[in-house]
């Protein structure tokens, strides 16, 4: 009897140790450390104890199991854990933290693919990768079709070149940089457009009025500057694909590599052919001339603990065969035939040195590019080539506090510019040395930049181009901003007009040619607010710019004149535009812009012609919740424009008004990019494009009053892959 009490006093203190639940019980804060009296607590069988002073504590589990343990102490946040019959036989370690602590808070944001940046001090516009990918975006050309600020015409119906325009001026006017380093000068202006594939872009800014000093002289209109995708965030490896109906393919390929702490480099490829020979309008001539683009670009980066540098190569060939259905180059049969050849080669290299005193540095940019340029045009040749070479030094640092903040440095540029057309030459050695200071003040609410520069042209003497530009912030959600400024350029009247070679009318060469010098002053009001609790945003801004000298190309009569004019030109650009989520994922932008042209033509101060003075712009587009899904359509109107007259006393005739309408849809699936769009799908085709297309040798022959589209509806489709690097 006593061995049998023996025994099941054993079994019960044997099933009563297997029962219990063994752990310890700590506090978070600044140290863990051990928590007395924390209470356990089982809620279901009503069982609980209390943690001793080295935290530990052991409970009997009931039979009834599962159950929900309760741990909670004074000042602590309280926990839960389910325990069941598997837990009988672990030790358990909790941690309670401090109930001052904040939850968990998760913060999202999207980043707009268009914005108005708020913390520099000129009006800049920034597009982003999301935004450029709202279109096809094959080339620099067509990554503004998104864009209200920048006009991209069609120069001709032959040739199929496209310019830019900003605030009603011509592309040259504004002053268009890679990473801050000189772009698209001379040669290259008319038809460098095409030789940047939009897939090499991450974002671009654009901005109004003159800019800064250190940047250069030339800003007259504003400023575009390409920031390419960098080395050490780009994709491991990104393809892109494109055809569209009009028998165009482009393949585009991007890589990045990081070798090691300091140096990364990336490569970027282009290729892309227009295959078909199309005539929508009947016109006996091709719509889009037939040929090919390779282009190359290869950059590395490298960092360091006292400097860092960037250096690369870029290089292209566009060939391009237009003109009369079935000319092909050697035998034109007596067809009249559209030739165009370029060819370019470039180096560029930025080199950065972190001196001892914090904030401040030495930075030097250099570039140099050779560039050939072959044109034909039926019986009208031209033929350009040039050298380039561009240095610019700045030394950055401030004085007192970093309110006060000073630039200044040196520049110098050299152009040996060849060019002739038909039996006209116009040849040149520019050297241009110069140098620029510039003082910013940040203030609580005002910021001010002033500025200037003074560069003496080897041809032309010194000239002195002083600039200001300043921001107040009215409130919060509030920003003012003016800008003046001077700024001037040797103009390449040749190159520059190179499509009104598509025409019979003969040309009549300056008498002198002389720099073209030009004063603008504008400002802008941005507003931000929000609508049915979605972020919002206006701008409204105004710019004149006047011109103390401008050569002015006449077109009213049988000749082609290109005159230089005093006090007789200017430019006034008035816009607004107001930008708004519907919902969280669909976003939508409506501008207005007016352009007031005025120059002085066949001796009557008149608008210059193929501007229209109006333009309506609305851009929306939706991505799903899941993001797998994304919608964009703009559509923009366009108002008159004036023609140019035979004689000043002809009749003023003017263009039709016209709206253009583009779309496409991206589905996304993992690391692919399927697209597929649409532009003009409005269908609209400017009537009679060509004057006299049956006789291109006649004297009334003209391909260059071009005022809107000369194709119909283009269809395209596209993909992309990407494998994207860690973060």
């Amino acid at each position: 009897m006593k061995k049998i009490a023996i025994m099941l006093l054993f079994l019960a203190l044997v099933s009563k140790a297997h029962s219990q639940l063994k752990g310890v019980v700590l506090g978070a804060g600044e140290k863990t450390r051990a928590l007395y009296g924390a209470k356990i607590k089982l809620l279901k069988s009503k069982i609980g104890v209390v943690s001793g002073e080295d935290g530990t504590f052991e409970l009997t589990l009931p039979k009834d199991l599962p159950d929900t343990m309760v741990i909670s102490a004074m000042g602590y946040n309280s926990d839960t854990i389910i325990v069941d019959k598997n837990d009988r036989f672990i030790s358990l370690k909790v941690t309670l933290y401090s109930d001052q602590l904040l939850k968990e808070v998760i913060v999202e944001h999207k980043r707009a693919g268009h914005s108005i940046s708020r913390l520099k001090t000129l009006h800049v516009e920034e597009i982003n990768e999301n935004e450029l990918r709202k279109a096809a975006c094959c080339n620099l050309s067509e990554s503004f079709e998104t864009n209200a600020s920048v006009d991209v015409n069609i120069t001709d119906a032959v040739s199929g070149a496209k310019k830019i325009q900003m605030m009603g001026l011509d592309g040259v006017y504004t002053q268009i940089q890679l990473e801050n380093i000189p772009y698209l000068r001379g040669l290259e202006s008319s038809y460098g457009l095409n030789s940047m594939p939009g897939t090499w872009i991450e974002s671009i800014q654009i901005t109004k009025g003159t800019g800064n000093v250190v940047n250069g002289y030339e800003s007259m209109a504003g400023l575009v500057n390409l920031e390419l995708k960098k080395p050490t965030e780009m994709e491991r490896l990104f393809v892109n694909a494109y055809g569209s109906i009009f028998g165009r393919a482009e393949l585009n390929l991007n890589a990045g590599h990081i070798l090691n702490e300091k140096w990364s480099t990336g490569w970027f490829a282009h290729a892309s052919g227009m295959f078909g020979e199309m005539d929508n309008n009947n016109d006996g001539f091709r719509d889009v001339p037939k040929g090919n683009n390779l282009a190359f670009l290869n950059r590395w980066n490298f960092q360091g603990k006292k400097m860092e540098a960037q250096f690369g190569v870029n290089t292209y060939m566009d060939v391009k065969n237009g003109g009369q259905m079935g000319y092909e180059r050697g035998s034109s049969l007596g067809k009249y035939g559209v030739q165009l050849d370029s060819k370019h080669l470039g180096a560029f290299a930025k080199t950065g040195f972190f001196l001892k005193k914090p904030q401040t540095s030495l930075g030097i940019v250099y570039n140099a590019k050779y560039q050939v340029v072959d044109a034909l045009f039926g019986n009208r040749q031209f033929k350009g080539e040039e050298k380039r070479a561009y240095v610019n030094a700045i030394y950055d640092d401030y004085f007192g506090t970093t309110d006060h903040k000073i630039k200044v440095g040196m520049s110098a540029v050299y152009v040996d510019m060849q060019q002739a057309v038909d039996t006209m030459e116009n040849n040149r050695i520019e050297i241009v040395p110069g140098a620029f200071a510039e003082y910013t003040f940040t203030g609580m609410r005002l910021t001010t930049v002033i500025g200037a520069r003074g560069d003496y042209h080897n041809l032309y003497g010194f000239q002195f181009s002083p600039r200001v530009h300043s921001k107040y912030t009215l409130t919060e959600k509030t920003d003012l901003r003016f800008t003046a400024g001077k700024g001037w350029r040797v103009p390449n009247y040749m190159i520059d007009n190179i499509s009104l070679l598509a025409t019979s009318s003969p040309w009549v060469a300056p008498s002198e040619l002389k720099p073209e010098i030009s004063w603008n002053i504008g400002g802008s009001l941005v507003q931000e607010f929000k609508v049915f609790k979605q972020k919002a945003s206006i701008s409204i801004d105004f710019y004149h710019t006047y011109f103390e000298n401008q050569l002015i190309v006449d077109r009213e009569g049988y000749q082609t004149f290109f005159n230089n004019q005093k006090g007789q030109s200017y430019s006034n650009s008035f816009q607004t535009e107001l930008s708004f989520n519907i919902l969280k994922n669909w976003d939508m932008r409506i501008a207005y812009k007016f352009l007031d042209v005025i120059a002085k033509y066949g001796g009557t101060s008149q608008q210059q012609v193929m501007i229209p003075r109006h333009r309506g712009f609305l851009n929306t587009g939706y991505i799903t919740r899941n993001k797998r899904w994304e919608f964009n359509a703009t559509i923009s109107v366009f108002g008159e424009s004036r023609l140019p007259g035979i004689s000043p006393t002809d009749a003023v005739f003017y263009s039709e008004i016209y709206p253009i309408l583009n779309a496409q849809i991206t589905h996304v699936y993992k690391k692919w990019d399927f697209y597929i769009g649409g532009e003009n799908l409005t269908n609209y085709k400017q009537k009679n494009a060509i004057i006299d297309a049956q006789n291109p040798f006649g004297n009334a022959f003209d391909a260059t009053q071009i005022w809107g589209p000369v194709m119909g509806i283009n269809v395209y489709a596209g993909l992309r892959y990407s494998i994207k690097r860690k973060k």
